[in-house]
C-alpha cells in the first residue's frame, strides 16, 4: 500500500476517534443517568419502552430493543417490555401509504402506549416530522419522553421531556452516540440484574 495513502487513512481514523473521544470526555452525563433510572423503573414496574428513529437511527432503535428485551438479562421473562416502532414493515408501509410518513410512529403509540410508558427517540437533526409527531403524541398520552440528538438538537430538543444532546455536526458520530448511550444503560441494568439479591431485582426475579 502506498505510504502516503496509509498516512491519509491513519489520519482520518485518528481524527474520527479524537472527535468521538472529545465529545464523550466533555459530556454532562446527568440526562443519561436520568434515562437509566427511568428504564430501571420501567423494568421493575412493567412499564413499556418504545424506541423510534429513521434510517441508521431506526437500525439503532431495533438493535437496542433486542438488547433490552433479552440480552441484558439473558433470563426468560425478565427483560424490559420494549418495542421498536420502525421494526414492522407492514405497519410502517400501511401507515405511510394511508396517513403519511409523518404519522408512522405516532399512530402506533396511539394504539399501544399508556400513560407513564417511555418513548426514546433517536435523531441526528432533531427535526424529522415523524419524530416530532411521536413526541407530541407521547405528551398527549402522558408518556415520559427522551430524545438522543446530534447537531443543534432541532425542535425535538425542546419538545422531549429530557434531551440527551451531543452537539456535533456529523451524522455518523451522532448515530454512534445513540448506541453508546444505549449500551451504557444496558450494562448498568445488567449489573443490577446480576446483583438482584442485593435488593434491586428484575420484575420476575425472586
Amino acid at each position: 500500500m502506498d505510504s502516503n495513502r496509509t498516512m491519509t487513512i491513519d489520519s482520518h481514523f485518528a481524527d474520527y476517534s479524537r472527535r468521538v473521544g472529545d465529545l464523550l470526555n466533555g459530556f454532562d452525563w446527568s440526562p443519561v443517568e436520568r434515562l437509566a433510572e427511568e428504564m430501571l423503573g420501567c423494568w421493575q414496574t412493567g412499564r413499556q419502552v418504545f424506541f423510534a428513529g429513521n434510517g441508521g437511527s431506526a437500525g439503532n432503535a431495533i438493535h437496542l430493543a433486542n438488547d433490552f428485551l433479552y440480552a441484558f438479562t439473558k433470563t426468560s421473562g425478565s427483560g424490559l417490555k420494549v418495542h421498536a416502532l420502525p421494526a414492522n414493515q407492514a405497519v410502517i408501509t400501511c401507515l405511510a401509504n394511508d396517513e403519511g410518513y409523518g404519522e408512522i410512529f405516532s399512530l402506533q403509540l396511539a394504539v399501544q402506549a399508556n400513560a407513564d410508558d417511555v418513548l426514546i427517540v433517536f435523531s441526528g437533526s432533531g427535526n424529522s416530522p415523524n419524530i416530532l409527531k411521536a413526541l407530541e403524541k407521547a405528551r398527549d398520552i402522558g408518556m415520559r419522553s427522551y430524545a438522543v440528538l446530534g447537531y443543534g438538537g432541532g425542535k425535538a430538543k425542546a419538545l422531549a421531556g429530557c434531551a440527551i444532546h451531543f452537539p456535533i455536526n456529523d451524522m455518523q458520530i451522532a448515530e454512534d452516540m445513540q448506541l453508546i448511550v444505549g449500551h451504557m444503560i444496558m450494562q448498568w441494568l445488567s449489573k443490577h440484574h446480576q446483583s438482584g439479591r442485593n435488593g434491586v431485582p428484575g420484575p420476575n426475579v425472586t
